[in-house]
């Protein structure tokens, strides 16, 4: 039996171009790709925490999306630039995900694409 994929876009530039979806659906599994902190209008906020709440709301909308709600995440994997800002990603990851307690994983990484990114969010989601 094979399940049907369902794919979310976000409107990243980078979807079309390196050929991924914002999140993908295959049964009752949502994941998410790895998701940045630009808005629309390709700002960037140099705040860390800020950034990381722009990266969890588009992953939120794109769960939603797919038919996922936050509290269903199972699994995050954080990559911050800088180990000085892990406390203010933990902070806006802990008040958007707290309720799910996800299994998570923060990593220290040299760089990300652009580098006024500080930090970039995975998450999975199991749908009850």
């Amino acid at each position: 039996m094979t399940s049907e994929r369902q794919r979310v876009a976000s409107g990243s530039p980078f979807e079309s171009r390196f050929g991924f979806s914002r999140a993908v659906r295959v049964g009752d599994r949502v994941v998410v790709a790895g998701t940045a902190p630009i808005w629309p209008d390709d700002a960037c906020d140099p705040d860390p925490e800020v950034q990381a709440r722009r990266c969890l709301a588009i992953i939120v909308a794109a769960l939603r999306e797919a038919g996922a709600e936050p509290e269903q995440v199972v699994r995050t994997r954080i990559f911050i630039t800088d180990a000085r800002d892990a406390d203010a990603v933990g902070q806006a990851h802990g008040e958007v995900l707290g309720d799910a307690r996800p299994a998570a994983t923060m990593v220290v990484v040299a760089s990300l694409l652009d580098p006024r990114w500080k930090v970039e969010i995975e998450a999975e989601a199991v749908i009850d």
